[in-house]
């Protein structure tokens, strides 16, 4: 009986001490729990032979990559810590989502603002960050109503368009009185109108107005001409010569049935003025309001359609000319401003059309109605040649920075096959061209083969080759509502791991620059959209780690 007792005890005994080495074990890695993407603060469990560590500090202790990254953007990097802590903690490179591109840069009077550019470096160099320099040369985000601008100003317009106001010299008329206008000084105002031989268009009279006490109305004191016939809704230019006595306001009103009004802020002495509008009505009268104190001479008036007549357009060299100093310019000024901070770039970015393979141009790509004021093809005016040019500034620039021609849609042959061929070409030509990157936004149909190849065909240049855009969507179908299954998620997650074990396994070590993947937390992604919800990166939301974050580690262990 003793004895049985003492077995019991020692039983109960062995029981409580199995608990509560259970209870006390850390969290294990549920091999099967791969929930849909975690908006509540609950960290997401995956299955691992080993989660420990961060993605740089696995991707360089085995010394098989030299680079992990991120896209980041100034709005998220500037206002969220946390967001920082773990760019920093997982990553040693960063990629600028939005603010080195030419349309961030280039203002419309072709001046540069870098003002958020550099706060957005400091922010990344001040916690250890590099910078990946991207882009210099692209089609998109650009600034072309600048550019195209530059072309429009190499016109020639042959004649002088007529002049609408008949009247517009105050030549006809005798004493203070002039033909086809009609002066009025009334309601509080006090001033008078006469004329005087002080003309500027080379004739004996000119209208003054002299304001000595302006009305409780603009239009009190006015003179008012004749009306003239124009084709409504086009563009006029209006120009007026004004001798001021004093700093004023001279009030232009284009006003028939529709009111249009340009208040001109005068100088003393001579000066021309324009207004630029499109005149809505097919009578209108032009009309000079007089509300501030002063001696205002006024001459030469005319309205004209700035595109009558007839107009000479640049010569194709003429045109190349000038878009070849404005790619100089930007490229020059950007990486020399960078230089020795900066030491990686994406020089040409996405050159090669889809469907063709060739450069893009406006052969084989129209550009959206949408996206005329940001979308740019510079291969429509510097020829093939664009490409080696802008990777001729940058290595004037910088010699010693390293640089890259960057694509999407590797993946397929034609394309493929097509950038290495003009990579070829340029270095041909003598372009430094350092590595080429592959974006690969791909998706779950994606198919293995289709990555080794690509991989493969690239480590077959001898240049650098970088995963530079990695994401994977899950949403192809673009449905609204939209919420990832397990099997999705686990998908994801195995296709993440084959990227990184085939850039492993393809291109040499020698050749490897990194990945980066094209941003931290699924819903700053560039695919998630209002109308089409996705969940294509390593993070959740609230920065909790995706399967895919724990499949990227293992590729990069070698699991």
């Amino acid at each position: 009986m003793k004895n049985r007792i003492s077995k019991s005890i020692l039983l109960i005994f062995f029981a409580l001490v199995v608990l509560l080495v259970v209870s006390c074990k850390k969290e294990a890695v549920n091999n099967n729990n791969t929930t849909p993407p975690d908006t509540t603060g609950t960290k997401t469990k995956v299955n691992s032979a080993d989660t420990t560590g961060t993605l740089i500090a696995s991707a360089t202790t085995a010394g098989d990559f030299p680079n992990i990254g991120f896209a980041v953007t100034y709005g998220t990097m500037s206002t969220n810590p946390a967001y920082v802590a773990v760019v920093k903690r997982e990553a040693n490179y960063v990629t600028f989502g939005n603010e080195l591109k030419y349309g961030s840069i280039v203002q419309n009077n072709g001046t540069f603002n870098y003002t958020t550019a550099d706060a957005l470096y400091n922010i990344c160099a001040n916690n250890g960050l590099s910078v990946f320099g991207h882009n210099l040369c692209w089609y998109s985000q650009q600034n072309a109503t600048y550019l195209n601008g530059l072309i429009s100003a190499l016109n020639v317009q042959n004649g002088t368009p007529a002049n609408l106001m008949q009247y517009g010299d105050f030549e006809a008329g005798s004493g203070s009185t002039f033909t086809g206008w009609t002066n009025i000084v009334g309601g509080t105002a006090v001033g008078s109108f006469s004329a005087v031989v002080d003309d500027n268009d080379g004739g004996s009279r000119a209208m003054q107005a002299t304001v000595t006490t302006p009305g409780a109305n603009a239009y009190d004191m006015q003179s008012i001409g004749t009306a003239f016939t124009v084709t409504p809704n086009k563009a006029y230019k209006v120009t007026v010569s004004i001798k001021s006595s004093v700093a004023g306001t001279v009030r232009l009103v284009m006003q028939n049935t529709a009111y249009q009004q340009d208040d001109l802020t005068t100088t003393p002495g001579w000066a021309t003025y324009t207004w630029n509008l499109t005149i809505t009505e097919s009578s209108p009268i032009l009309r000079f309001n007089f509300p501030v104190a002063g001696v205002y001479v006024i001459d030469n008036v005319s309205v004209v359609d700035p595109n009558s007549g007839s107009v000479t357009k640049p010569t194709p060299a003429q045109t190349a000319t000038v878009i070849d100093t404005a790619l100089h310019q930007f490229i020059t000024t950007t990486v020399t401003r960078y230089k020795g901070r900066i030491k990686a770039w994406d020089v040409v970015n996405e050159p090669m059309s889809d469907g063709t393979g060739a450069l893009r141009d406006t052969g084989n790509y129209t550009i959206p109605a949408a996206d005329v004021s940001s979308q740019f093809l510079w291969a429509e005016y510097l020829g093939r040649n664009f490409g080696l040019k802008a990777f001729q500034y940058a290595k004037a620039a910088d010699p010693n920075a390293l640089l890259f021609i960057n694509e999407y849609n590797l993946e397929y042959n034609y394309k493929l096959d097509s950038l290495i061929s003009y990579v070829k070409e340029l270095i041909g030509k003598g372009a430094k061209i350092d590595g080429i990157g592959t974006q690969m936004h791909i998706n779950l149909q994606t198919t293995q083969a289709s990555i080794d190849n690509e991989l493969i065909k690239l480590a077959q240049t001898g240049l650098m080759v970088r995963i530079s855009e990695l994401d994977i969507a899950l949403n192809t179908a673009k449905a609204n509502p939209f919420t990832p299954t397990a099997a999705m998620l686990t998908a994801q997650a195995a296709l993440y791991k084959y990227v990184v074990q085939s850039y492993l396994k393809n291109v040499p070590k020698a050749q490897r620059f990194g990945i980066t993947v094209w941003g931290l937390t699924d819903n700053e992604s560039w695919i998630n959209t209002p109308t089409s919800p996705d969940y294509p990166l390593l993070f959740n939301q609230n920065l909790t780690k995706k399967p895919a974050y724990y499949s990227f580690l293992e590729g990069l262990k070698g699991l």
